[in-house]
């Protein structure tokens, strides 16, 4: 596999070494561990030397007004002094520095409101005063314009299979004749969170569906009646159908094509989610193409139709508001005439390294979507 990519340096803010310093000195002594998730650095969740039960909600606190030379040495230890953390985030820049704010999470409700009543207000270095509040921990999202025919089972399989942290799926009537909305339940607020920034592009991407994406309060996102059956769906073009000519127009050998490949005679993937007859068992889930490597999973098609090894171009685009790194891409597959091109989006990793790793990744799995969902025309 050939893997080619520009990626300019961005880390060009100048860190302060030592706090930096500071900061692994008390790593090192309280044998404390950070994580780094995404854009965050996570201590706990829970800690090794917690013996308690997960806290409940209203739990957590939610911290703005760092400095944003302040880290978890300071932190941590003023936060603790409170009572016991069962998880302490703070929110990183790709340049290393925090961005000024950070959640941290108490065993009880009773504990939170106290760490408020006592460091709301707190001066963490001359002239910067913390603001500590009651963090909503918002967790469920209402996703409306869905298909009427939309069915809870399979929107759950397929919301899996697109985004972490899903716990529940729930439906309801939406404004339209043709449409429902779901309300989904996540394991966490960082999950809600990352699965909003993200659905609206993906279903419109992968599916051809204009959704709108909103917070849904958890007070009123209790179970809903079942939809009454006279609702039809809204008419989704089958994916297999319009599988791109170039894949299908590509030259015939004695290897037998992988299930990708085929069409069957109903469509997998989001139809099927939304009430239609499910595809043939040979056809490949949306969770498998997912769960598995895409990049493995692209180079093993292409080996197995003798197309020959993709050719990956990428680069970097912006950092967008919302900290993603955006790369543009083509991908040249030697038996396919025309490149796939396009973009994508990535929360840094660790190192630069990571970081391209996760992209090529990520095109990888859109390569794969738009043979599996969205060909141009139907043939």
């Amino acid at each position: 596999m050939h893997f080619i990519y520009i990626f300019p340096c961005v880390l060009c803010q100048i860190l302060n070494h030592k706090r930096l310093q500071g900061l692994e000195t008390w790593l090192k002594a309280t044998n404390t561990k950070l994580t780094q998730v995404n854009g965050q650095r996570k201590y706990g969740g829970p800690p090794d030397v917690w013996d308690g039960p997960t806290p409940a909600a209203h739990s957590e606190v939610f911290i703005s007004q760092i400095p944003r030379e302040v880290y978890e040495d300071v932190l941590i230890p003023l936060f603790s002094s409170v009572g016991p953390l069962w998880e302490f985030r703070l929110m990183m820049n790709f340049s290393g520095q925090n961005r000024g704010f950070a959640y941290a999470k108490y065993s009880s409700s009773e504990v939170a409101a106290h760490a408020i009543h006592l460091l709301h207000g707190h001066m963490v270095e001359p002239g910067f005063f913390l603001s500590v509040q009651c963090s909503m921990e918002k967790r469920h999202l209402c996703i409306g314009n869905l298909p009427a025919a939309t069915r809870k089972e399979n929107l759950l399989q397929v919301m899996c299979a697109l985004v972490d942290g899903v716990k529940k799926v729930s439906l309801k009537p939406g404004p339209g004749i043709d449409e429902v909305s779901a309300i989904v339940a996540f394991t966490s607020h960082y999950t809600a969170s990352m699965a909003k920034k993200i659905l609206v592009e993906v279903f419109k991407r992968q599916f051809a569906l204009t959704l709108s994406v909103k917070w849904q309060s958890s007070e009123s996102s209790s179970n809903y009646e079942p939809l009454p059956p006279h609702k039809t769906a809204k008419s989704l073009a089958s994916p297999w159908k319009m599988l791109p000519r170039l894949l299908l127009n590509a030259p015939r050998t004695s290897v037998s094509p992988p299930c990708l490949a085929q069409a069957p005679s109903t469509p997998p993937g989001f139809c099927r989610a939304v009430g239609e007859t499910a595809a043939p068992p040979c056809s490949p889930s949306l969770e498998q193409l997912v769960a598995a490597s895409p990049t493995m999973l692209l180079q093993r098609l292409c080996e197995a139709t003798r197309l020959g090894q993709p050719l990956y171009e990428m680069y970097y685009s912006h950092v967008g508001r919302d900290r993603f790194l955006y790369f543009t891409y083509t991908v040249r597959v030697p038996g396919i005439t025309v490149p796939f091109r396009g973009l994508v989006m990535v929360l840094p990793g660790h190192t630069a390294t990571s970081t391209l790793e996760k992209a090529q990744q990520a095109v990888a799995l859109q390569v794969l979507m738009t043979v599996y969902f969205t060909g141009q025309e139907t043939l």
